[in-house]
């Protein structure tokens, strides 16, 4: 799967919505622009990271991710962030607006807390549009969107559609906001390699593709036949990954598939 790191736990349980929220260093996201272009040029734009130092009445104080930069910021104008998904206090129109910032890309997503009632939480994720999904809560405090899978806390939730659409617009990818857009004035990459020798493919020798001898010749490049190399191993791996997802999918002890004879066509419940 890659993109999620699963969280160790010595217990192997997760009932309370606190354990969610682990114990790294508290990350902000800010909301809106701060002060509002109308007033001065925004110190802190909507999107960007802070590390939160200080809370203080109802402002809190903030380092710059970026910059490493400390200022303020009222609290109405950022929320907290854990996991790198979790998102405290993001109603739904804030929710499009963040995953419709440059650097998210299709399946970037979050997991948004009810801004009315606490422990309540919904799946945001971009797609064509952003689709919205409602987790529900079982008395057991496992979680689900589909009652034909069920998980013992958010992060297996999130792990298995990471590796796994189930139902949901698309796998997700990335958590929102993960991948920051690069500045507009950054210098411009290397130029593209260009192999200017031409040949017919189909004259050349196999044993050439993977001999290793460096001292003979040999009408296709080092570079190249380290390309392919790279490839191959790519594609070997990838094959090995989708079998490792296979793999957890069945022996996974978090998650517990309901008979779809015993709810028949369970359809996926966005939030409105």
């Amino acid at each position: 799967m890659g993109n999620i790191t699963r969280g160790a736990s010595s217990t192997g349980q997760v009932n309370t919505d606190s354990s969610v929220k682990g114990l790294e260093d508290d990350v902000v996201v800010v909301l809106k622009d701060y002060p509002s272009s109308d007033i001065s040029e925004p110190i802190y734009r909507m999107g960007e990271k802070l590390r939160l130092i200080a809370k203080e009445a109802y402002w809190w104080k903030v380092r710059c991710v970026r910059t490493q930069n400390e200022n303020y910021i009222p609290q109405s104008h950022a929320a907290k962030v854990y996991h790198g998904w979790l998102y405290e206090g993001v109603d739904r129109q804030k929710a499009e607006e963040l995953l419709a910032l440059p650097g998210n890309r299709v399946g970037s997503f979050m997991v948004r807390e009810n801004t009315r009632e606490r422990g309540l939480y919904s799946l945001s994720v971009k797609h064509r549009v952003v689709k919205h999904y409602r987790i529900f809560r079982l008395d057991n405090s496992w979680y689900y969107i589909s009652p034909r899978l069920t998980f013992q806390c958010l992060e297996d939730m999130i792990n298995h559609y990471c590796d796994f659409a189930d139902g949901l617009c698309c796998a997700l990818t990335t958590p929102c906001l993960s991948e920051m857009t690069p500045p507009s004035d950054a210098p411009p990459g290397p130029p593209p390699v260009v192999m200017r020798r031409n040949f017919d493919w189909k004259k050349i020798d196999r044993r050439q593709l993977v001999s290793t001898d460096s001292g003979s010749e040999n009408a296709v490049s080092y570079g190249v036949r380290n390309s392919i190399a790279a490839y191959l191993s790519f594609s070997g791996n990838q094959n090995a990954a989708r079998a490792r997802a296979e793999s957890r999918k069945k022996k996974s002890k978090s998650v517990y598939t309901v008979p779809e004879s015993a709810l028949g066509n369970i359809d996926y419940e966005e939030d409105f």
